[in-house]
């Protein structure tokens, strides 16, 4: 037997296995929506499912600036965010129904540092790191979207 053909299919079985068990080896690309942060537009994607919010922006060596990633939870509590096989540096603004921002936190790239919301929300967005602070958005700033029209 080729010796290329026998290696494919020793590999076979691994590569079957990590795909069973949801491995992820590169980025998820999800639906998006247009946020507002008063004159600027955010296009995110949204990470509605717990295997989506875990992988959030897992493997991503770049973004485009505008672009971000919404997080959404079923209930508001306390959210804390970490950058396991993150290698963009990320700033998350931990959200309240409203649109309101909580706080902003700026996140270190593959850092397993925990970063949590000041008080419980159900929505966190991440954007590249410095986006809020560029347009002077802070703690107490709203949203407004999809999400926060309620």
């Amino acid at each position: 037997m080729n010796p290329t053909v026998l290696r494919i299919l020793r590999a076979l079985p691994f590569l079957m296995a990590s795909l069973a068990c949801g491995a992820q080896t590169g980025p998820q690309k999800l639906p998006a929506i247009v946020l507002h942060a008063g004159m600027h537009n955010i296009q995110a994607e949204v990470a509605r499912t717990p295997d989506q919010r875990a992988t959030g922006l897992m493997f991503r060596e770049t973004m485009p600036a505008n672009d971000g990633m919404l997080f959404a939870f079923e209930d508001a509590n306390t959210q804390c965010f970490w950058m396991k096989n993150t290698f963009v540096p990320l700033s998350a603004a931990f959200i309240g129904d409203d649109g309101s921002i909580v706080n902003i936190v700026d996140m270190r790239p593959q850092a397993l540092d925990s970063h949590c919301s000041a008080k419980p929300v159900r929505y966190v967005l991440e954007m590249n790191q410095g986006w809020f602070a560029k347009r002077g958005i802070k703690a107490g700033f709203r949203l407004t979207g999809e999400p926060f029209q309620r």
